[in-house]
């Protein structure tokens, strides 16, 4: 929805042609938020057709507390659109007393992110690619949470990230920004904090403000918690999907003059 759609020459006109065929074939366009309804919607599919569903994450038990090793967590991978460098700048504004980071994830921009966070001195430990319980261990394990996520420079954006999601399951605010479907994981002022894209100040700001304020981190963090509990849980958007594949399925008819191996049916 957001990149080869609009590729340039053969290849972009291609990509456009089929997803209209797609598009007119379906019988239903599942989104993942808003925003990328309303991008099928501008490439040409049927608005009837589009539903908005959102993915959902495991709702694991209420969590208790743990010691705290990280004051700030990133998982995801190290591309453009997910703003790790807009990250790395922000931590480094952070003064005094920097926060300790761990970053979870790999891609092209690695290399270079580590070299950056080894230039401004920060107190970052890049764990790379990780299984999940150890990614979750690592959430738990940190004071908030950060998806500084924004446009790419090839127009890639993205489309509600469920990494929010399941730090809001653990009890964790987001600091994220004001992105393609973010603000429908993450209510500004009430279970997080979102920044402009492309702002690392805004986002030094953000993280200074929920490191100091106790009262205000562990309340974001607590109606994070409920609102993922009330609109992620995978459970209940399982059903959802299912009763949409019900909806649309196509169900033969039964032909009472059949037989079936000598039986009427």
């Amino acid at each position: 929805m957001t990149v080869q759609p609009h590729a340039r020459g053969v290849r972009g006109a291609r990509y456009r042609r089929n997803l209209r065929t797609a598009f007119a074939r379906s019988a239903a366009i599942l989104a993942v938020s808003e925003s990328i309804r309303a991008r099928a919607i501008d490439l040409g599919a049927d608005p009837a057709k589009v539903r908005v569903h959102h993915t959902g994450v495991p709702i694991p038990d209420a969590p208790t507390a743990s010691t705290i090793t990280w004051d700030v967590a990133y998982v995801g991978r190290f591309v453009d659109k997910k703003g790790i460098d807009d990250l790395i700048e922000a931590v480094g504004m952070i003064r005094p007393v920097q926060p300790r980071v761990v970053l979870i994830g790999d891609g092209p921009l690695s290399a270079a992110m580590r070299e950056r966070a080894q230039r401004l001195g920060l107190d970052a430990s890049f764990l790379g690619a990780c299984e999940p319980s150890v990614v979750a261990a690592c959430v738990a394990a940190s004071r908030v949470f950060v998806a500084p996520s924004k446009t790419a420079a090839d127009g890639d954006t993205e489309g509600l990230p469920t990494t929010i999601l399941e730090a809001a399951s653990l009890g964790l605010p987001t600091i994220s920004t004001d992105h393609s479907g973010i603000p429908e994981a993450v209510v500004h002022g009430q279970t997080g904090i979102l920044c402009a894209e492309n702002a690392p100040s805004e986002l030094a700001a953000a993280i200074r403000r929920l490191l100091v304020d106790d009262a205000l981190r562990a309340r974001m963090g607590q109606q994070a918690r409920r609102h993922v509990e009330s609109h992620f849980d995978i459970r209940h958007q399982t059903r959802l999907l299912e009763d949409i594949y019900d909806s649309v399925a196509v169900r033969p008819r039964v032909d009472a003059t059949r037989t079936v191996h000598g039986g009427s049916r």
